[in-house]
């Protein structure tokens, strides 16, 4: 959900408004409590391993395309879709953890996404080192609408029909 402004709705209840939850960091990225080290650990580990093994799957399928001897050109042209494909899917992912993305981009962009899947998860690798995934951008937009809400609170104290009037 998200407000006129595109920004996500955080929802003020009777305490202020929520966090939004993290892709496998949930709300512990507010307090960094509740196991968030160790949580950043096991993505940054599960995003590295995921690496791994998405390369050696590459790698097979480079292997078959040696084996059936198809030539160097279409060789040549795989090794350089992969490459372009995980540099934009980086690139894209990297941009997304601070920025909302656009999602008619992202929409046109998914094949490629998709393709460079390598990108994607070399990016939540790096990330994880310095901070949950998008941390960043929740956290100001959090901060943003806890400022909001305090501000329209503070506006306003009292029953404005018991207001004493001058005379």
């Amino acid at each position: 959900m998200s407000d006129e402004n595109g920004t996500p709705d955080t929802a003020a209840g009777p305490g202020g408004p929520r966090p939004e939850p993290l892709r496998f960091f949930g709300t512990t990225w507010v307090d960094h409590d509740g196991g968030y080290a160790l949580r950043r650990a096991g993505v940054a580990v599960g995003a590295l391993a995921a690496t791994t093994v998405a390369c050696l799957v590459l790698r097979f399928a480079y292997q078959g395309l040696a084996v059936a001897d198809i030539g160097g050109f279409v060789n040549l042209l795989v090794v350089v879709m992969f490459a372009v494909c995980s540099a934009l899917a980086f690139r894209t992912t990297w941009e997304g953890f601070s920025k909302r993305p656009d999602p008619d981009r992202q929409a046109s962009l998914r094949g490629l996404l998709t393709i460079g899947f390598v990108g994607t998860l070399v990016a939540y690798f790096f990330r994880t080192l310095t901070e949950a995934p998008g941390e960043k951008l929740h956290r100001a937009e959090y901060e943003t609408a806890r400022q909001r809400y305090a501000k329209r609170g503070s506006r306003r104290t009292g029953n404005p029909a018991k207001k004493r009037r001058r005379t």
